[in-house]
């Protein structure tokens, strides 16, 4: 505070003092009392409520005031010095009061009422510099944060639930205890030789089953686990990396990662980091259609695509894939590009003549067209179908476009692909060139939650239609289960050579602690309640924790239907982001992560919906 402030009758430069005699002792000393206490009230009140803008205004605003008014009085010279010092003294008792009521009234509020107005005050302040075109030190706009409804949940009131539902939590805790204790940092877990395991998947970016676990962590109440996972992304989480990735693999696991943990815990890092990694993916896009690379080196911006993905071409599951995250990109960074960039892949997609209506799986970047005939639900394929409906629902039913895509392509598929064998097992093949393929991947099973999900935004006359289809999908995928001897499912199984629902070639016997199944099940629940996919799910448990728990974690195994399990020591990151998190889910109320609320990616990252505000605006966020 400057030095005039605190002794309004200094002598100035330039200007004629006031006489030494126009005051006497005692009144010298008098006043001398009065400023002493002003300036102990002004810096107790700034020491003692640190953070309470309301009061410090108070205080430096009739601070001001006084070194005003006692410039004035010493310009009037010397003649009217002792009535203007009366005023002065008035002034400064009357703000004196004025001040000590203001303390007493901050201090008879509840320390929750006083931490709610700093909030309020610092927030008015934040957004004050915003209007003025102000960001943050990371160059973000200010986003107004509300978390969501159901990001927490409650102890289920039937003691059976509520024990499995536990029992769940408690396999999380395996899960991560052991990846802490044996991989930290490292990309993945090898539980069974108890050490790191990075896929070449994520170039050298590392911590993929920290992201992929933190809002696994949140939801589960986990929060000191939460807070170190924090603490890792913060300080290490680097992707200033000359790698290449997989822009798929690094989106939905990354960057899916970073939101959900930014809007479950409201912690500015997880949105700065998103932004920054979803940034590096932007080079991408930079093809003569705008069709993405699948590959992308974070340091150079070169891209390209898999070398076997019919002749250079992009993967429909992979350029499909990228339409929730983006949209939320652009709403907290303020950059629409990354909204740009997706919805350009549908006007791509939609200039083309789809065969039978299906999309196949391969596109050339260069040429905008159809590479190999090949249709699949499952790998190459899925999500890409799953977004559609999901940046629907996201937009809070507005995106009529992705609606209608979305019930069009399920329609195509109902046609020309889902089949019943014999033994009366609904399935999806695939399509090659017009022929079908009697064959349905694991990773087709989630087809059934998603067929589920949409049921309600169908025409009236198909809901029941396609909630029956989901239901049946869902019991041939249990039967995919029932129907080895470890009561896990494999990578695929097939309907052909009299056989249903089980894997004849022995690079589909595996099992890699894959959600799809179970991801099912959680649907079905949340929409029927038929206490068989709680049974199902709890199957599933049983199994998991018989043949895929060891003491360091937990593996996958190379053949579901051998007498014993052959581990091949991965404990993937997706194991901690869907396959328990879905199990969760399945035995939690429905009012934990409910979905008018959230929209979980392809990798169970719960995004929520971007909720219409009162002008029919859709880009707020709840």
């Amino acid at each position: 505070m400057p030095v005039a402030t605190l002794l309004p009758f200094t002598a100035t430069p330039n200007r004629k003092s006031a006489s030494p005699t126009s005051f006497r002792l005692t009144e010298k000393f008098i006043l001398l009392l009065v400023f002493s206490a002003f300036i102990t009230l002004c810096f107790g009140a700034i020491f003692f409520l640190p953070d309470s803008s309301k009061l410090l205004h108070g205080v430096f605003f009739h601070s001001s005031a006084v070194e005003t008014n006692t410039r004035t009085g010493q310009d009037s010279g010397d003649s009217g010095s002792a009535g203007n010092d009366d005023k002065i003294v008035a002034k400064i008792r009357k703000d004196h009061e004025k001040a000590l009521i203001e303390a007493k009234d901050t201090l008879q509020k509840r320390p929750d009422e006083i931490k709610q107005d700093i909030i309020k005050d610092k927030e008015k302040v934040i957004k004050e510099a915003i209007g003025q075109g102000g960001k943050d030190v990371n160059n973000l706009p200010f986003v107004e944060y509300h978390r969501p409804p159901g990001a927490t949940g409650h102890e289920p009131l039937d003691p059976e639930t509520r024990e499995r539902r536990a029992k769940v939590k408690e396999m999380m805790k395996h899960a991560w205890d052991s990846y802490k204790h044996y991989a930290w940092g490292s990309n993945e877990l090898r539980p069974v030789s108890k050490q790191g395991h990075s896929s070449n998947l994520f170039g050298s970016i590392k911590g993929a089953t920290i992201v992929d676990a933190l809002d696994t962590l949140y939801i589960m109440e986990m929060f000191e686990d939460f807070d170190a996972a924090t603490d890792w992304v913060e300080k290490n989480l680097d992707f200033n990396v000359n790698a290449e990735v997989s822009v798929f693999e690094v989106n939905i696991r990354f960057v899916g990662g970073l939101l959900s943990a930014y809007y479950l815990s409201g912690k500015e890092v997880y949105r700065r980091k998103a932004v920054e990694l979803g940034e590096k993916l932007l080079p991408a896009f930079k093809t003569p259609t705008g069709i993405p690379w699948a590959l992308l080196n974070l340091k150079s911006g070169i891209g390209r695509n898999w070398p076997w993905a019919s002749g250079g071409s992009s993967i429909l599951a992979e350029y499909g894939t990228l339409h929730l995250e983006f949209m939320h990109l652009s709403k907290l960074s303020g950059n629409p590009e990354f909204a740009q960039k997706v919805m350009n892949i549908r006007k791509v997609l939609n200039r083309l003549d789809k065969p039978q209506g299906l999309y196949p799986n391969y596109l050339n970047p260069n040429s905008g067209q159809w590479g190999q005939h090949h249709v699949s639900v499952g790998g190459l394929g899925d999500s890409f179908y799953e977004y559609l409906l999901k940046a629907w629902l996201m937009s809070d039913k507005t995106d009529e476009e992705g609606k209608k895509m979305y019930y069009d392509a399920l329609q195509a598929i109902e046609t020309n692909l889902m089949r019943k064998s014999s033994g009366g097992l609904t399935y999806i093949a695939e399509w090659k060139g017009g022929l079908l393929e009697h064959k349905m991947g694991h990773l087709t099973c989630f087809a059934g939650g998603m067929i589920a999900l949409g049921a309600d935004g169908a025409p009236s006359d198909k809901t029941g239609h396609q909630m029956e289809q989901a239901a049946e999908i869902a019991r041939t995928c249990h039967e995919s289960y029932s129907r080895t001897a470890l009561k896990l499912g494999p990578e695929a199984f097939r309907f052909d050579g009299g056989v249903e629902a089980i894997a004849t070639r022995q690079n589909e016997k595996y099992f890699i602690l894959r959600p799809e199944v179970i991801e099912t099940y959680m649907y079905m629940w949340r929409f029927t309640h038929d206490p068989k996919y709680r049974e199902w799910g709890w199957e599933a448990v049983q199994a998991l924790e018989q043949h895929c728990r060891v003491e360091g974690g937990y593996s996958g195994v190379r053949d579901v239907y051998a007498s014993s399990p052959n581990h091949d020591d991965v404990q993937q990151s997706f194991y901690l982001a869907e396959t328990l998190k879905y199990l969760y889910l399945l035995f939690s109320d429905d009012d934990h992560l409910p979905f008018d609320h959230w929209v979980f990616n392809t990798e169970a990252h719960p995004l929520p919906v971007i909720k219409k505000d009162q002008t029919d605006r859709p880009n707020t966020v709840e």
